[in-house]
């Protein structure tokens, strides 16, 4: 609880000065047609982030409380966030960014040896038809597609005040409740990353002061993604429930996406169609925040907790966590520029 503590207050302290820089030198977000903000506000406080769960890794490894494999596997997604901060400068080309999350994501599979066992369908069998599998090596590919697909889920998603930040303190407290009794080390890693993104939330809050950037969405999809991963390894189920609690965005940048693709839009270009987005620029970011936490704590961590208490269910609690976030999705038509709806 201490070191929650100090890194809340570390975290704050230093996105305060974070701002300061930014609006020494002019790290600026600029409004355009596509932004979800009005006026130019500083960026890059998620650099905060990653100090102060930085500073709470180096504790928890000096004190013999993380080991150096699990060290390694978090320190694979520094270079994302180095590349997200010479992006949030001045901007990188794409493929660059891109080869840096492939890299990385590589790196933490490696370590972590390939996905941990599934809990897969398997119709014939009793309760609810679900048995537990080694992908094998085919679990490589697919885990490293996992953790850079949540990294850019950050990257979509982070688009109205509050809204990464608050979903990475979300998904960290109850990843960390699950945790409690299963794995001392990994619930100090997702106690500490919920603490460090609530500090920055201090300053993100609407109206935003800062915003994350890529420095911190990138780092936080990414560190967020092993997380889960390395839970699953713990429990099989905890896949299921990192899946549910992170369903705001997987659902709405996936839905988006997918509808893009499908109706023959530039997919991979800048956009501001997503749900959060058509809802934001109707109700404003503040109600549509407050709808975030709702959906979270309302929702999708007792189906979460459903999956978890009921293994067996983990299937039929993933599409009852889904569904409601479908229609939301092709209610304000997300794809869709310009429309919102009524």
């Amino acid at each position: 609880m201490l070191l929650f503590c100090v890194i809340f207050a570390l975290s704050a302290l230093l996105t305060g000065l974070i701002r300061r820089y930014a609006l020494a030198n002019q790290v600026l977000d600029i409004p355009n047609q596509r932004s979800s903000h009005s006026v130019p506000t500083p960026r890059g406080g998620g650099l905060a982030i990653v100090l102060g769960f930085g500073a709470a890794d180096l504790w928890l490894f000096a004190t013999a409380q993380l080991g150096a494999e699990r060290f390694a596997m978090l320190a694979a997604a520094l270079p994302v966030a180095g590349i997200g901060f010479l992006d949030d400068h001045g901007g990188v080309a794409a493929r660059w960014r891109f080869a840096i999350h492939l890299l990385a994501a590589a790196i933490a599979v490696g370590l972590m040896q390939g996905l941990p066992p599934l809990l897969i369908p398997a119709p014939f069998d009793a309760m609810f038809g679900l048995r537990v599998v080694d992908p094998g090596w085919l679990g490589y590919p697919l885990a490293i597609l996992f953790l850079v697909w949540a990294l850019n889920l950050f990257n979509f998603m982070d688009g109205i005040d509050g809204i990464a930040a608050s979903e990475a303190i979300f998904v960290g407290l109850a990843l960390a409740g699950y945790l409690l009794y299963l794995d001392s080390s990994l619930f100090a890693l997702a106690a500490n990353l919920a603490a460090a993104s609530a500090g920055f939330l201090c300053w993100n809050w609407p109206k935003a002061k800062i915003f994350m950037g890529d420095v911190g969405s990138g780092f936080v999809g990414l560190v967020l993604g092993l997380l889960i991963l390395l839970a699953a390894q713990q429990a099989a189920v905890l896949l299921y429930c990192g899946l549910i609690l992170f369903g705001l965005f997987v659902v709405d940048a996936s839905y988006t996406l997918a509808y893009r693709a499908c109706s023959g839009q530039q997919w991979y270009a800048a956009h501001c169609s997503h749900t959060y987005q058509h809802a934001a620029k109707r109700y404003g970011h503040l109600p549509v925040l407050c709808a975030c936490w709702a959906i979270n704590l309302g929702w999708l961590l007792p189906c979460s907790a459903w999956a978890f208490l009921q293994p067996s269910h983990a299937l039929v609690a993933l599409a009852a966590a889904y569904l409601p976030l479908l229609y939301l999705a092709f209610r304000f038509q997300a794809g869709r520029n310009g429309f919102v709806a009524s």
